[in-house]
């Protein structure tokens, strides 16, 4: 499995970025090719002081090739696109691929 991983710094608005992450963007995500299951939260904590990050997102896929691909799809270009809607404090994107720690 390879994993995509979000994380948004606070933005300028955290209400718009909320509402609009669910209402507009998630919506976005629901018809992206390849994604074998996805989640988010707002409750970013860090073990000590405040988190760096207001929001993270993750998306599974069966492999880098998998993600690659639903990357480059014309929905993968615009949920890149419609990042600047709502994420004024930026993000960062990161991917991997994920070692199942239970064997």
């Amino acid at each position: 499995m390879h994993r995509l991983l979000v994380l948004y710094p606070e933005p300028a608005d955290p209400d718009h970025f909320r509402d609009y992450y669910v209402a507009k963007h998630l919506p976005l995500v629901m018809d992206w090719p390849g994604v074998l299951a996805w989640r988010y939260s707002f409750d970013v904590a860090a073990p000590q002081g405040e988190s760096p990050y207001f929001a993270v997102f993750e998306a599974d896929f069966a492999d880098a090739a998998a993600m690659s691909a639903a990357r480059s799809s014309p929905q993968g270009q615009r949920l890149t696109a419609d990042v600047a809607n709502y994420a004024t404090g930026g993000v960062v994107v990161i991917d991997y691929p994920v070692q199942d720690g239970t064997d």
